[in-house]
This record gives structure tokens, sequence and C-alpha cells, in this order.
């Protein structure tokens, strides 16, 4: 649909070149293999952990399952194409469930925004809110809708190349590339209220990156959200990994969990293979990075083997805030919302504490309460609570160690005074917590940046890492760290496109 569908779905393996090793198993790596299996090359997954998924993996405690990362689905016809395209369909490996309201947004002031994707029930919600403000909301999908379908198509082309930058394609679609001005100035053109705003750009979280600095082009992914919908997979979004694995193991590609890469193995600038933690080598023709990418350009590389990313040249560039997180397993059922946000007090503060590395009092958090969609996730009669806290990433040296507990309290405290959870002190049966600096030592996230580079005009397109590595042949890349982004949907292209580029070859 998108354009990888017309790409090669069978390589004769007799004719060489063909051996694939992917490092992580990651969204990205995922689709990547399983399309790749699909079309004939002999592929094999390398995992460290127990379980594939990365980052979005499970965290099992006790009889209690979360995500460890991702809760939203997002553009799911993005992960349906996957499967088409390797003559499956999603549904036989996975169960959806489409979310009407999708979230809920609260304020400091005790307004209360119920957001869905039915328009009319939107349209509603807005002029019972913020009245007179309704008929944005048309102007929005008219004008984001021509806008989206202006990019979508260049997201799935490759930009490893200044040619490919040039094309006559993109530099068409340029204008709705580079609008200018900040996603929350662009959302300015449907709705006059700041708070309507917000509840608008609050989706440039997903890039790690302020409402007021991310460029106006991301006003996208609130389109997609209101457009398509937000989903939920039944036993939590770490079954899309899991199923993804399964089909590659049915394609006869090899997915190896347990086996940590420890070096990326050349013959002068050619890769020819990896070496794992137990000093077993093992030859391959090309070589796919879904490891995070700082963390990999750092762990598989000399400080000043790669010019355009030395450690030097990584310091320099823009990297999104982290997250301090909590997952809570209680034995109460609660009925708050599935998908909650609420707001600090002085949200825009708070938004510049966190750029400036600063640890806010006063700090906006996300509550998700899948439980109360699916009981798969927690004993009856029981919730899996899942907190998130955006904060700085670990250039601002905030001793963790100390804060942990401290924290805690705090966002236990907000929790139990503004999600409608006023009681969860008394019922938290399990608990595990990961700090911005446990993203870095336990989950190789390079400074803790769980969102990845951010996506500054500087970052994206080109000038983001290429999907095929100009400087070492036969590397590649997929992930958040790589074109087209962050976010699980662009993670799912970042794996099409650089099947496409090895299937093209």
């Amino acid at each position: 649909m998108w354009g990888f569908m017309a790409m090669p779905q069978t390589i004769d393996n007799k004719a060489g070149k063909n051996k694939i090793g992917i490092i992580g198993a990651g969204p990205g790596g995922l689709t990547a293999a399983m399309l790749l299996a699909h079309r004939g090359f002999d592929v094999t997954v390398l995992e460290k952990e127990k379980e594939v998924g990365g980052r979005s993996a499970p965290i099992t405690l006790g009889d209690f399952t979360f995500d460890t990362g991702p809760t939203f689905l997002m553009m799911k016809h993005v992960l349906d194409e996957v499967f088409e395209s390797c003559d499956r369909k999603s549904t036989d490996y996975l169960q959806f469930k489409l979310l009407d309201p999708m979230y809920q947004l609260d304020f400091s002031d005790d307004l209360s925004v119920t957001i869905s994707n039915d328009k009319e029930k939107m349209k509603a919600e807005i002029n019972r809110v913020f009245p007179g403000n309704e008929k944005g909301l048309e102007k929005f999908y008219l004008k984001e809708g021509k806008r989206y379908r202006k990019i979508i198509d260049k997201l799935y082309r490759d930009y490893s190349s200044l040619t490919s930058f040039l094309s006559p394609k993109l530099l068409s679609a340029a204008p709705a590339f580079f609008l200018g001005g900040s996603i929350f100035d662009n959302l300015g053109n449907y709705f006059k209220e700041e708070k309507l705003r917000i509840c608008f750009t609050f989706q440039s979280k997903y890039l790690g990156m302020s409402p007021w600095e991310c460029p106006a082009a991301f006003t996208m992914i609130p389109f997609v959200e209101h457009e398509f919908g937000i989903y939920h997979v039944m036993g939590g979004l770490s079954q899309i990994p899991k199923a993804m694995a399964k089909v590659v193991k049915e394609e006869n590609g090899q997915v190896l969990t347990d086996t940590t890469v420890t070096k990326i193995l050349k013959n002068g600038k050619k890769v020819v293979g990896v070496q794992l933690a137990d000093g077993k080598q093992l030859n391959f023709d090309k070589v796919i990075v879904n490891a995070d990418f700082g963390y990999a350009m750092n762990e598989f590389f000399e400080p000043t083997e790669l010019k355009k990313y030395s450690t030097e040249k990584l310091e320099k560039k823009n990297y999104s805030c982290s997250t301090y997180m909590l997952y809570l397993g209680v034995d109460k059922k609660y009925q708050a919302p599935h998908h909650h946000i609420l707001f600090a007090d002085d949200y825009r503060q708070n938004i510049a504490d966190i750029s400036e590395g600063r640890l806010s009092d006063d700090f906006s958090f996300y509550v998700q309460n899948a439980s109360v969609t699916d009981e798969s996730l927690a004993p009856s009669g029981k919730s899996a609570v899942y907190v998130l806290v955006p904060t700085p990433n670990n250039r601002a040296n905030i001793d963790w160690d100390a804060e942990k507990d401290v924290y805690k309290e705090k966002v236990l405290d907000r929790v139990e005074t503004h999600a409608g959870m006023s009681d969860i002190r008394d019922h938290i049966e399990v608990e595990k917590v990961i700090t911005p600096k446990q993203w870095e030592t336990d989950y190789n996230v390079y400074i803790g940046a769980t969102f990845n580079l951010s996506h500054n005009l500087s970052q994206m397109l080109y000038f983001r890492p290429h999907n095929r590595c100009s400087e070492i042949k036969n590397m590649y890349l997929v992930g958040g760290g790589t074109h087209p982004g962050s976010g699980l949907p662009t993670i799912y292209i970042s794996g099409i496109v650089t099947a496409g580029l090895i299937s093209k070859q």
C-alpha cells in the first residue's frame, strides 16, 4: 500500500549474500526479520533478554503483567500491512480493541476533557468544555488530513543519500514537512483556547519534545489518533513482538534469546558478523542493528571509529527527555480511565524544567489502568497500574539513587490526589520502579533518553541516522534512532524501509 509491497517476496538463497543477523528483538528488528524471512533470507535475531520486545517487552510481577514502555497502538494499519506482506492477518495472532474514549485529560483547575476519535462525540465534547471552538475540529481534520496524505508515503522512503533527500517527490512535499513554527503554533490555526490546543499537542511527548518546540509537521500525530483511533492489544502491547517472533520462526528464521552481542565484526569497512558474550562468532552477510542507537554506536565501535557517529559527535546531538516509571500491582479493581493524562499546575514550566534538567515537584504524569479493559493483566478484582512521569534525561546529573524512593512518594501523592485512586498506597501488592538511570544501566538506553534522538528539523529525514549505514558496508539500522523516528508505527516503518533496502540489493 505504501510502496514496500512491490519489493521482491522471494530471494534465491543459492545466490549467496543472504545471511542476515539482527541485533535486538525490538519492534523494528522483528518487523525487518518477518519481511526478510518471508522473502527467503536466512534470518537470525539475537536478543540479550529472555523475552523478545525490547522496550515493548512485558514486565511480570507475580500475577500482574505490564507493558514496559509503549501502551498506545496508533496507526494499526501499519502493523496490519507488515503481517499482510507475510501473507498473514494480524487478527490471527492478536486480539485488538478500539478504545472509545481514547483517553482522558485533566488540568489542575478541575477541567477534564474526554477524547474520542468519533467526530461527533469529539465535537460535542469541545462544545461542552470549550464552547465556540468546535468549528475548528472540521478544519483540523480537513487541513491535517491533506498534510498527512502528502507526508505519509514519504516516510516509507530511504534517505540514505542526498540524492534521495533532494528527489522531486520529497521536494514537492517539503511545504508539508517544513511548515515553520511549532505544533502548538499550528494548532492555533484551529483552536484559540490554549488548553484545547494542549489537548492536541501533548502528543509531542512521544517525540520527547515540548509542544512549543516540536516542529509543526508533527501535528500529524494527533491527527492520526483522531482519524484512526487508538487500540489496546489484549494481554498488553507486548503481545505484538511475541506474535512477530512467531511469524519469523514460521518463516524458518531464528530468534535467539539470552544471546548478547558484544561486538560487530568487520573486515576493513565491511561488516562480516558479530561476536557474542561467550566469545562465539557468527558470520553474516548483512547486520541490522536494532539496539538503542546511541548505545550501539558507543558499545560496538571504538570512540573515533565512526566519523559521523563518534562518541564526541553523539554527545553533541539532541536527545529526548527520560521517564520515571512505576508499575503497581494492586489488590483493588479501579474504574479509572484506561489512559489518563494529568497536567502539571504550570504545564509550560514543567516542560521547561525537563528540557533544562530540573526535577519538578509540579509535574505532569500519565496513568494507564488497562485492567478496566483487559482482565488478563491482573487477578480478578485487582488492577495493574502503570505510571509514567516525563523527567530530564541523564545529562541533568540527577542522583537517582538518592531520589528514587523520595520521588516515588511524590508520584504516589499525585496519583492519590489527582487520578481517582485515593487509597492506592493501601492496596499495593507488588511494585517496580525504573528511573532514568536504570533506563541507561539496565536497559541500555543512551543517557536514559527513552524516546531516543529528538525530532527537531536538523535530526529528521536525511539528517537522521540512515537506515543504511554510510560508513560501514552491509550495516543497517532500525528503531527509534533512525528514519523515520520514535513511536511504534514509525519504528515498524523503519523495519519496512530497511527490509526493502536489503531486498532491493
